[in-house]
């Protein structure tokens, strides 16, 4: 029964190990990497701001409907807030949908059924994305938390009065302007296997992950080569076999030593972990806070100074 047992567990991990196996193939076989193009930032800044808004509550929205009955938090709402213009979050998934299309002498964002391969263009709205919401993430944060505003109060709060990203119409496009890449929509395994290693991002374990490419897992080379034998694998077992099966073993062999205190060391371990990482994290906030203080008592000076001149 045991024997049947492992075998399936390997059969799982083998399927799972491939599958990360072609997906990173697939993703970072001599692909060029996208860079934001920043000339391009002033044309599309206030219908991003306006595309930000919406997300912004759209997934407040919805995280509250996940909890409920339970009352979102402050700090669910800075956490979107925080992740909603970085990439490598969830909460931007966004901004693969959209495409950068040239209408005239303006750019226009227009929203794809499925999410594309992400160039130039996905990271130009990244950038402008992160120029606009900047060092106000927790100030529109808590005007969420707080006003609990519909979408064009929102809109406005964002992109008008907080950080003035719609206050004036877009430059026109020069003439000259090298047109954007095409739109080019992910297969939808890719995407899905996209989404699944971004949620195992912040797992125990998974920021030191290590990917092997189809070849390396064939062949078993960069496993550990561990000295743990067992009488029940047969002789003639492929490398890769028994390599995992020593993995597995020692698991579970680990998991039956540990005693009592160990677990207790551990969560000791485990508590001043999540402690240094909240202290980062507000101390990181402050800083953020000061930054923002900063540049608001600069700008009012200087407004003063020119009003006294």
């Amino acid at each position: 029964m045991a024997k049947i047992d492992r075998t399936v567990v390997f059969n799982s991990l083998l399927l799972n190990l491939l599958l990360c196996s072609s997906w990173i193939q697939i993703s970072y076989s001599s692909k060029p990497v996208g860079v934001a193009r920043k000339d391009d930032i002033p044309f599309i800044k206030c219908q991003v701001c306006e595309k930000l808004a919406k997300e912004l509550y759209e997934q407040v929205r919805d995280k509250q409907a996940k909890i409920s009955p339970k009352k979102i938090s402050e700090y669910d709402i800075i956490e979107i807030s925080e992740n909603v213009c970085n990439l490598k979050k969830q909460e931007a998934d966004w901004m693969l949908k959209i495409d950068i299309v040239e209408q005239g002498d303006r750019l226009e964002l227009v929203e794809q059924d499925s999410e594309g391969q992400c160039g130039s263009e996905c990271k130009t709205i990244e950038r402008a994305c992160q120029e606009v919401i900047g060092y106000y993430d927790t100030d529109v944060a808590e005007y969420i938390y707080k006003k609990k505003p519909q979408i064009n109060s929102l809109v406005k709060y964002l992109c008008k009065d907080l950080t003035e990203a719609c206050s004036k119409k877009p430059p026109p496009v020069p003439k000259g302007r090298e047109p954007g890449e095409i739109f080019v929509a992910k297969s939808a395994k890719e995407a899905e296997m996209e989404k699944m290693l971004k949620s195992m991002e912040g797992m125990p374990g998974a920021p030191g992950m290590k990917m092997y490419s189809r070849e390396e897992l064939m062949s078993g080379k960069n496993f550990d080569d561990e000295d743990a034998d067992d009488d029940d694998d047969d002789d003639d077992e492929s490398p890769i076999r028994s390599n995992l099966g020593k993995i597995l073993r020692e698991k579970e062999n680990n998991k039956k030593k540990m005693d009592w205190k160990e677990k207790i060391r551990k969560g000791i371990i485990d508590a001043s972990e999540a402690t240094k990482h909240h202290a980062t994290k507000i101390a990181f906030r402050m800083q953020k806070w000061w930054k923002a203080k900063k540049a608001s008592f600069t700008h009012q000076n200087t407004k003063s100074n020119k009003v006294e001149l």
